[in-house]
């Protein structure tokens, strides 16, 4: 289906330890996470809490487990704080990452996002922009896409439950903004899923935008809970939204087919979080690898 070596497969390490939550996992290793990424048969991984700032550090410890960095969060506050400070930050990450050897920068805008806020309803609470938080969003992001190529990597957005970039008419709304030199698309399958959108058309939408994939399930039972008890993003992480491909009510033969047709290369990452005491990562890791390589041929 895919062409050889042309797709790379790596798993994120909120399955071991989460960055919002650190009680989630917070007796995992970073050592633990990337042994059993490895074992479980993946090439590549996100970079979480617990990993080490030193290139050197994290260069050797991935290459004893034959791992390499696909990307990394930023956090950006384009509509909230000054353009610098946003663009400061970005710049110290960029470095980071360009020497891991990475090619894509995965940024999502925080300004008013509840994403992280314990008590505050997911879906009553969601952030929408004003028109001129719109163009704030816009020309700040076009700024870090150019700052991006400097090291010719790629900005890519993250679309994200509790933000003001959620819904498939707000993904087309920045993208319409946004030039695709300077800005292309992280596609998530479980946060559309989550929102109530169609993954397979918002993919077709935007293909040629994509540069980067998060792979994620979701539980139609725990999502339709979140929205009749009013339960806020990270409530409904724990408990258990998100699962990993194979194991919820996402059919990924077609966004498969689909990726495979348009050429599509370089990462497709599981990114399920999950609290690790009651989903053991090592096994839903094996579980999403076996299924992938079973419906993508991977």
């Amino acid at each position: 289906m895919f062409k050889e070596h042309t797709v790379k497969l790596a798993i994120a390490p909120i399955a071991w330890t989460n960055d919002d939550m650190p009680e989630l996992g917070g007796g995992n290793t970073f050592e633990q996470c990337i042994s059993e990424m490895a074992l479980a048969g993946f090439q590549g991984s996100e970079v979480g809490n617990k990993y080490p700032r030193s290139p050197e550090l994290l260069h050797r410890a991935l290459k004893l487990r034959g791992l390499e960095i696909a990307s990394a969060w930023f956090s950006a506050f384009l509509t909230t704080r000054p353009y610098g400070e946003t663009a400061a930050a970005f710049c110290a990450h960029r470095d980071f990452l360009h020497a891991m050897g990475a090619k894509v920068i995965v940024v999502s805008e925080q300004g008013r996002s509840i994403q992280g806020q314990m008590e505050t309803p997911l879906f009553a609470g969601k952030p929408v922009f004003t028109d001129p938080e719109w163009a704030l969003l816009a020309e700040g992001l076009g700024g870090l896409g150019r700052l991006a190529a400097e090291k010719d990597m790629s900005l890519v957005y993250h679309h994200h439950m509790g933000t003001g970039v959620q819904t498939a008419a707000e993904i087309a709304r920045l993208m319409e903004l946004t030039h695709p030199a300077e800005v292309s698309l992280l596609f998530d399958t479980g946060h559309l899923a989550f929102s109530g959108e169609n993954p397979l058309e918002v993919l077709t939408a935007h293909l040629p935008r994509i540069k980067h994939v998060h792979l994620k399930d979701i539980r139609p039972q725990i999502v339709a809970r979140v929205s009749e008890e009013q339960l806020s993003f990270l409530q409904a992480v724990k408990a258990g939204a998100f699962t990993v491909p194979g194991d919820g009510a996402i059919q990924f033969a077609e966004i498969f087919a689909e990726l495979a047709r348009s050429s599509y290369t370089g990462w497709f990452v599981v990114e399920a979080e999950q609290d690790p005491a009651l989903a053991d990562p090592l096994e839903y890791a094996i579980k999403a690898r076996r299924y992938i390589k079973e419906v993508s041929g991977l």
